[in-house]
């Protein structure tokens, strides 16, 4: 351990991290994102190129930020340098932690928008404003809801508080008591939505459109789909992780935690699918991804359904807890830094934080409405703050992460804080150095929406292909036989 590092809460056990890091990872996104691309793009083929990649790009990316909060014991800036003063390097590499906090307080400034709809659709369900006749309908009450600064104002506001609320309270009695009782009551409401579905008529449909083995159905799109959210979907490069691992105890295993974070997040996505889509077959309706999905085609059906109030109310509880979960991972490491370096209370540092992402996030919420007009280069400030987020700095600080843990700092500092057994630390090593790179360099390029070659390849793979004889060559040489070796 580091000399400067100072008495830190912690998680009160294993399943603490577990439960805050996976509410994390399951956001809003990930309740329609995930189901609908495996249904898009081949069923169970789908899911296994998507576990593959789990476990070649986002596992061994989790693995390395969780090892970097617990050997620092801080914040993104603070872990980072003290890791890297540690093994004798420049503290500039803080500047990956800078963008990781940065970039977690930029997605939350939009995040708390869309995490307002979902506030805002369970009061609907509950008041009965939901009332429409077809989808047309439902459209108009999306637009409605988003036009009206002061309504989609209130809802953001209302999650902003709920999280500072929640986060203001610390570590133990604060994020890891509202995951403890959140998380296992969203997993309750998808079983029951489940139960409901495996009798509304639509199931088997359901079934066969998630986890049929249509290899046909996966193309170069589908893998790169696959490839992408395996990295998103783990809220890797956002400065959560990396933060939440700064409090897991020293006798917890990195490894068996990681795997437990990346099963849980899977099986969750897994069940909103079974949850959400025999409800949309059986009511006859498109499973077509994106927020149409939630707020327009769902709420129309749970109209048509036997007790369909209720069954609305159960999902939307669900959305808001998924989300609020997001949220409060987002915001953590920014307030961790405060707290760390400016002496102030937690409390303070969660309100401070508060006020500026409020003010921040008006400016996103505007976008909707009153500055709708208002744009850059063809984008509002909420799609700058999602094009900046996710087309450049996650992708690049999950490649800095990597590569600095990779091949500039020391390989002893790893192999104390991973605990693995020396065969499973060459391969996370090897991955961290060769897989996860290249993984996250083809996210990004297709990201950026770099053109196809002919004979519909995309470009990034012929690098993959590249690149992966580079590798070889590199495993053949004595100077890594020797550095694995230890």
């Amino acid at each position: 351990m580091t000399t400067e590092q100072q008495p830190r809460a912690q998680w009160l056990g294993r399943w603490g991290f577990v439960l805050a890091a996976t509410g994390s990872a399951v956001g809003l996104g990930n309740i329609w994102k995930f189901p609908y691309m495996t249904g898009e793009h081949g069923g169970g083929a789908f899911v296994l190129v998507y576990l593959v990649c789990i476990l070649a790009v986002g596992v061994p990316v989790m693995m390395t930020e969780i090892a970097f909060g617990r050997r620092g014991r801080g914040s993104p800036i603070d872990a980072v340098r003290r890791v890297v003063t540690e093994s004798g390097r420049s503290s500039a590499w803080s500047l990956l932690g800078w963008m990781a906090m940065l970039c977690g307080f930029m997605i939350l400034s939009f995040y708390v928008v869309v995490a307002g709809w979902s506030f805002s659709y369970l009061w609907k369900m509950l008041s009965g404003g939901l009332n429409g006749s077809g989808v047309d309908d439902m459209a108009a009450i999306f637009v409605a809801n988003n036009e009206n600064p002061f309504n989609l104002g209130f809802w953001s506001t209302l999650v902003t508080l709920a999280t500072m609320l929640i986060v203001g309270k610390g570590v133990q009695a604060g994020i890891e008591k509202s995951v403890s009782w959140m998380m296992p009551g969203m997993v309750i409401m998808l079983l029951i939505l489940i139960g409901y579905g495996a009798f509304s008529g639509g199931f088997g449909e359901a079934w066969s459109f998630l986890f049929s083995f249509n290899t046909g159905s996966l193309s170069s799109e589908g893998m790169l789909a696959a490839l992408g959210h395996a990295f998103f979907t783990l809220s890797l490069a956002s400065g959560a992780i990396l933060t939440y691992g700064s409090y897991l105890p020293d006798g917890a295993s990195i490894g068996r935690t990681t795997f437990s974070v990346a099963i849980a997040d899977t099986l969750v996505a897994l069940m909103a699918g079974l949850a959400i889509f025999p409800i949309i077959f059986a009511n006859g309706m498109s499973p077509e991804g994106g927020p149409g999905l939630l707020f327009m085609s769902l709420p129309l059906a749970f109209q048509a359904m036997p007790l369909g109030t209720l069954f609305g109310v159960l999902f939307f509880v669900m959305l808001s807890m998924a989300a609020l979960t997001s949220s409060i991972s987002m915001v953590e490491a920014t307030v961790s830094w405060l707290v760390d370096n400016k002496g102030i209370t937690r409390r303070t540092a969660a309100w401070g934080t508060g006020i500026v992402l409020w003010l921040v996030s008006t400016l996103a919420m505007l976008s909707f409405n009153l500055g709708a007009d208002w744009t850059l280069g063809g984008r509002h400030f909420f799609d700058w703050l999602d094009y900046l987020t996710s087309r450049w700095m996650m992708p690049l600080g999950g490649l800095g992460m990597v590569l600095l843990a990779g091949f500039v700092l020391k390989s002893e500092t790893f192999r104390e804080e991973l605990g693995l057994a020396p065969h499973w630390h060459v391969l996370w090593l090897f991955m961290v150095r060769y897989v996860s790179p290249l993984g996250i360099l083809v996210i990004f390029v297709d990201a950026l929406g770099i053109a196809r070659l002919q004979f519909g390849l995309h470009w990034p793979w012929l690098l993959a292909v590249l690149a992966l004889i580079t590798v070889i060559g590199e495993l053949l040489s004595p100077r890594l036989r020797r550095t694995l070796a230890g």
